[in-house]
Order: C-alpha cells, then sequence, then structure tokens
C-alpha cells in the first residue's frame, strides 16, 4: 500500500496528503508522515507547490483531530459509570488533562503522534475544553507538517536519509521527555512520601 501512495502523490499531491493525514488521525494505518516527508521532496524538486502541499497536510490533521475529539465527546456519556479505583483513576486524568491538556494535546500532535488519537478520543470524553484542545492542535499539527515536510525538502536528495533521521530524532526525543515526565512522577512521589 505504501508504494502505491508514494507512486500517487506527484498527480494527487495535497489531496492524497489531506486524505492521509485525515485518515491517520482516524487510527487508519496510513503512511502519513512518510507522505509527508515525500511531499516536501516534491516541493523541493518543484514538482508540488510548497504552500498547497503544508495548507492541506496540516488541513487534514486537524480536521481529523476534530472528528475523533467529537467522536469521543459524543460517546463520552455512553461509557459505563465507574466505582471505586477506576472512577478515581478518571478523576485523576480529568485533573491532569485540565492542568496538562494542552502540553498533552501539543505534544501527542508530532513527539509522541502514535498517542494522538487517544489523546483525541480522551480529551473529548472527559469533556476538555474544545477551544483549548482546538489551539493545541492546530499548533501541534504545524509543528508536525513543518517538520516532517520541511526534512523532505531539506533531505530531498536521500529521502530515505529524512526518514531515518525523523525516526531517530522523535525517537530521541520521545525517550528524554520520558525520562524528565518519570523523574517528574519520581519527585513528585517522593514528596508525597516524606509528607
Amino acid at each position: 500500500m505504501t508504494d502505491t501512495l508514494l507512486a500517487m502523490l506527484p498527480a494527487w499531491g495535497p489531496w492524497l496528503l489531506a486524505t492521509t493525514a485525515f485518515l491517520a488521525c482516524l487510527m487508519v494505518p496510513v503512511p502519513a508522515s512518510l507522505l509527508a516527508i515525500t511531499g516536501g521532496a516534491l516541493v523541493a524538486t518543484g514538482d508540488l507547490d510548497a504552500v498547497s502541499v503544508a495548507v492541506a497536510t496540516w488541513a487534514g490533521a486537524v480536521l481529523g483531530d476534530q472528528v475523533i475529539y467529537f467522536i469521543g465527546r459524543k460517546a463520552g456519556p455512553l461509557f459505563p459509570p465507574l466505582h471505586g479505583k477506576r472512577r478515581r483513576m478518571l478523576a485523576r486524568a480529568r485533573g491532569r488533562l485540565r492542568r496538562n491538556g494542552i502540553v498533552t494535546v501539543f505534544f501527542s500532535r508530532w513527539l509522541f503522534s502514535p498517542l494522538a488519537p487517544s489523546v483525541n478520543l480522551a480529551a473529548g470524553a472527559l469533556r476538555f475544553s474544545h477551544l483549548r484542545f482546538t489551539l493545541a492542535s492546530v499548533a501541534g499539527d504545524v509543528f508536525w507538517v513543518g517538520l516532517y515536510v520541511g526534512l523532505g525538502y531539506v533531505f530531498s536528495a536521500n529521502l530515505a536519509a529524512a526518514t531515518e533521521l525523523a525516526s531517530s530524532t522523535l525517537g530521541l526525543l520521545a525517550a528524554l521527555a520520558a525520562l524528565v515526565i518519570f523523574g517528574w512522577w519520581l519527585r513528585g512521589a517522593a514528596r508525597r512520601r516524606s509528607n
């Protein structure tokens, strides 16, 4: 499927990028990041227009984020009521989303992108502010598009290197972020224990 989509990209360009970005947000296994990188390479060679590639990819991602958010918002009341420990965990998740929701949504767009659909669904189900969700989603999607299309543009002569660089860099950033979060959690646990 990936080879077919890559072969279609020069002809379908922005439409294909918008569609794959949208579908990726809906948890459909499509190579949206790889297509964005390839789209950037096609911009560098003059086969596609930079503005249309960036805007289409961004618009597809933002629209997909919104659809999943509203699915979560509509489906949230359908979930069975929770009791005991699960109810407390949900209350904590709501509190964390309220405190750190913008940061969580922003980083899930590009640094932890496999988590983005789940974050969108949870944000909707937990009734996270739509305005705050949208602002973080839009900003994160701008960053994602700039990063991937930019990598493709810069490394247009060697797409394999661009893909490897994106994978390695994001893996390193994700590991560092996980380390910081774990350290923050340990620090909080130590404070709670000392009180």
